[in-house]
This record gives C-alpha cells, structure tokens and sequence, in this order.
C-alpha cells in the first residue's frame, strides 16, 4: 500500500494513489481537468519502508487530477454585545478544489 503525507494551502493530507480529495484552492487559473504536482511531500510510504523528510523528499511528486472546483456552505459569523447595540453579521463561501490522485512517486 504506497501512501503519501503532502502539504498544500498551509494544510496536510493523506493521499493513496485514486483518492478523491478536498483541498484549499490553488493560486492560478485552473479548469476542471487540468493537471496538478504536488512536491511538498513530506512522508512517503511504499510496501517496503517508510521516507521522512527533513522537512521535505527531495525527488518525491504526487500528480493528480482536478475533478471539481466549487464552494462549501456558507458559514455565517455573528459578533453580538449585549447592552451596547453592537451587532455583527457576516459569512464567506470557502472555495475548494477535489483532486483525483493519479500517481505517487
């Protein structure tokens, strides 16, 4: 069972090769189908033995596939005090993209 450990968007996930993952947007202009590299790997594992890196494998890639760009639910954030007419009501559409992992190296 090959595994990868990678880091994108400040965050870290899990990846086997023909997962479907969620991850934070990437910066640029991408289109559902495009190709994605990730080379920040950070731990990579095949049947064998286990690469740590220090911070990060030189060498290691996992590629995938860009299979849907959207937005999560709206998350709604209230700041209230009481007895001071203060209220406030905002909230934002966090944008993701779901990569299928094609290949990791």
């Amino acid at each position: 069972m090959t595994f990868a450990v990678f880091q994108t968007g400040g965050k870290q996930y899990l990846a086997q090769e023909g997962d479907r993952i969620r991850i934070e947007k990437i910066i640029g202009d991408y289109k559902v189908g495009d190709a994605v590299s990730f080379k920040d790997v950070l731990v990579l594992s095949d049947d064998s033995d286990i690469k740590i890196g220090t911070p990060m494998i030189e060498g290691a890639e996992i590629k995938a596939e860009i299979t849907q760009i959207a937005r999560l639910p709206k998350i709604t954030v209230i700041k209230y005090l009481q007895k001071s007419r203060y209220f406030k009501k905002n909230g934002h559409k966090q944008p993701f993209f779901e990569v299928r992992i094609t290949s990791v190296k």
